[in-house]
């Protein structure tokens, strides 16, 4: 038995990548699925689409490895985060569309919460602000729909699940919900607003404020470990270990090897996840960032700190799709190259407010410092520089609230092939960036976790060998024009920044 299959259920598509024990990919098929969007700023999924499509893209990179079933030794699964499935026990059926991470249909639950003072209690148990894209005022706002989903939900006869329960219940269960398990891990877990992190216990003070019943949370176990078998199902072999289960930051972190306190990977997608591992340590930031579970060299719970940019990628993008400037993504890159240096010209892509440490929703973009001289190219190096820069902010609050110096900077997701952004990255924060010749770095996450479960790797160091690096980016900027290129972008922050009394 020598290959695990990794399912990374993300919140456009479902890849599926069949790894072998040298951490080589075998297979590999993706396949977006449907997003609805009932209302501005609602997002919703179908979960029986996401689970067809999972199933499917499984089948296919199974085949596609060419392996034989007998040689799968086991099956990990990472997933989009916070993202809300309740659904019946006895029939399997979701009572409602999947209400999605970034939906912000429970924003007013959030408000009424935080205008009762109580955040703090929140923001110390689990780590966590009150806002809107957690899963706990998802829960709420599905259960306010009808009285009787609150009565079914009391009585035992409701599920609640993250994209990895709800994936967990039909792989285990199959077409019906006989012997289907109902279980997490704690890197969910702790995106809920229900999860004690530092007793690591769903927390029955925080699910009565919220008026969450206890009976439709899942049962957590440690993220590397069984958590069920495959039931009988078309393209999978049944009797397969499901056997690490991490949400998609943390799966990426564990997949980076960021095993020790101190080690820290961003991932540049749409938006951008900073995380930096805390080892035992769980600090609640004082800066605007949040502390969450993530894992430690052999699976267990350790912590770490969490930031996260709304706009990376989807800068780049706006330039394509909004502004014409480029028409593939590849030649921001090209442009940004035409000129020495940005000559004063910041944009800040606060499109949709600002995330991390920031967390002002009613800041909006803006690009400024333009003069008569200013170009396409300065429009596409102001974009990229301001990924870099947004990342800076992150990192300076990482550094203050764990005391802890970042000494490098490791990096996944798609914006990575980016030359100019990531020698700018490792040049605007002063330390080395390191990226690796694997990208899909969150479902290797998952691979890993659930390898090292059932035996298939032994220890971290086989893991290591499993993880290569494509480059180092090293620093080559001097102090002076770092600093200053850094203090021109505070300044055009300040200048879109809604200041609300502070």
């Amino acid at each position: 038995m020598s290959a695990v299959l990794a399912i990374d259920q993300g919140t456009t598509g479902s890849t599926a990548l069949v790894f072998s024990r040298d951490g080589q990919i075998l297979g590999r098929a993706y396949s977006e699925f449907t997003q609805h969007y009932p209302e501005p700023g609602w997002v919703e999924h179908d979960p029986e689409e996401i689970w067809q499509v999972s199933l499917r893209v499984m089948g296919e990179a199974l085949a596609d490895s060419g392996i034989d079933h007998s040689a799968l030794a086991a099956i990990g699964i990472t997933n989009q985060r916070e993202t809300t499935v309740i659904w019946d026990r006895k029939t399997g059926e979701p009572v409602h569309r999947a209400v999605v991470w970034q939906s912000r249909q429970s924003a007013g639950i959030c408000e009424r919460m935080k205008a009762e003072g109580l955040e703090p209690l929140f923001r110390e148990r689990t780590g966590l602000l009150l806002n809107s894209y957690l899963s706990g005022s998802k829960i709420r706002w599905i259960l306010d729909l009808d009285p009787e989903l609150q009565r079914r939900a009391e009585a035992g006869e409701l599920a609640f699940g993250t994209i990895d329960s709800w994936l967990l219940w039909k792989l285990t269960g199959g077409i019906t919900a006989a012997g289907a398990l109902h279980r997490t891990d704690p890197t969910n877990a702790s995106r809920t607003l229900l999860y004690n992190i530092h007793r690591q216990q769903w927390d029955p003070e925080l699910c009565e404020l919220l008026n969450v019943p206890m009976a439709l949370l899942p049962e957590v176990l440690p993220s590397s470990g069984v958590f069920g078998e495959t039931a009988l199902l078309d393209g999978i072999p049944t009797g397969i270990p499901i056997a690490g289960i991490a949400g998609d930051q943390q799966a990426a972190l564990y997949g980076q090897g960021c095993w020790e306190p101190g080690q820290a990977k961003n991932t540049y997608g749409t938006g951008c996840f900073l995380l930096m591992n805390m080892g035992l340590k769980h600090p609640v930031s004082q800066n605007g960032l949040l502390t969450t579970i993530c894992c430690d060299a052999y699976g267990g719970t350790a912590y770490a700190l969490e930031g996260s940019i709304f706009m990376a990628g989807a800068t780049v993008q706006w330039l394509r799709d909004e502004l014409k400037i480029i028409d593939e993504a590849a030649q921001s890159e090209e442009l940004a190259l035409q000129i020495n240096d940005n000559e004063g010209v910041y944009l800040v892509p606060a499109f949709a407010g600002l995330g991390a440490p920031y967390w002002d929703m009613d800041a909006r973009g803006a690009v400024l410092g333009l003069t008569r001289g200013a170009g396409r190219a300065h429009f596409a190096r102001a974009a990229l520089e301001a990924i870099a820069y947004q990342t800076r902010d992150i990192v300076e609050a990482m550094n203050s609230d764990s005391g802890i110096e970042l000494t490098e900077l490791r990096v996944d997701g798609g914006a990575v092939k980016n030359n100019f952004l990531m020698q700018f990255q490792a040049d605007i924060l002063g330390v080395p960036v390191d990226r690796p010749e694997l990208v899909e770095t969150t479902a290797a996450g998952s691979a890993f976790l659930a390898g090292l479960a059932i035996g298939l790797w032994n220890s971290p160091e086989d893991l290591n060998r499993a993880r290569s690096r494509d480059y180092i980016f090293e620093p080559g900027m001097e102090r002076d024009q770092r600093e200053q290129l850094y203090a021109g972008w505070q300044q055009a922050l300040t200048r879109v920044r809604s200041h609300h009394g502070d």
